[in-house]
């Protein structure tokens, strides 16, 4: 039993450590499929939003405040949005259900995606202080 219990503890120890140390390549990489799965249906192929109602997400300010844009992932939103000083009435977004560190590397890709280029690598520690909408 103790030694079942000992390889436990170093298995989770080491699905921490190794998410914890995930290079910005590597969450990149990993936001790229993510991004094909749940977001490109509305933002689209060049993250420029397929309607009117939905707002782009290449050359977004909206990106600048990271705990809004971790927030909206994670929690959805309601109402109308501005990006780049301009109203979006999109009926709203849901949450897309991912975990933390999805809507970390979801957010890295699109963070360097397009004409965006931020090398500051967003955690999931980062993810994870969000506890509330914004």
């Amino acid at each position: 039993m103790r030694m079942f219990l000992l390889i436990y503890i170093f298995s989770l120890l080491g699905i921490f450590f190794s998410i914890q140390n995930k290079s910005m390549d590597q969450s990149i990489e990993d936001g790229s499929m993510i991004y094909d799965d749940f977001c490109i249906q509305c933002h689209g192929p060049l993250g420029k939003g397929l309607t009117k109602n939905i707002p782009p997400l290449d050359s977004s300010d909206f990106l600048l405040n990271i705990g809004k844009s971790i927030s909206i992932i994670k929690y959805g939103s309601k109402g109308p949005i501005i990006v780049n000083n301009k109203k979006y009435n999109g009926n709203s977004m849901i949450s897309q259900g991912l975990d933390d560190e999805e809507i970390s590397d979801v957010l890295n890709y699109i963070k360097n995606k397009w004409s965006n280029s931020d090398k500051s690598q967003i955690t999931v520690k980062d993810v994870n202080n969000i506890k509330n909408p914004i």
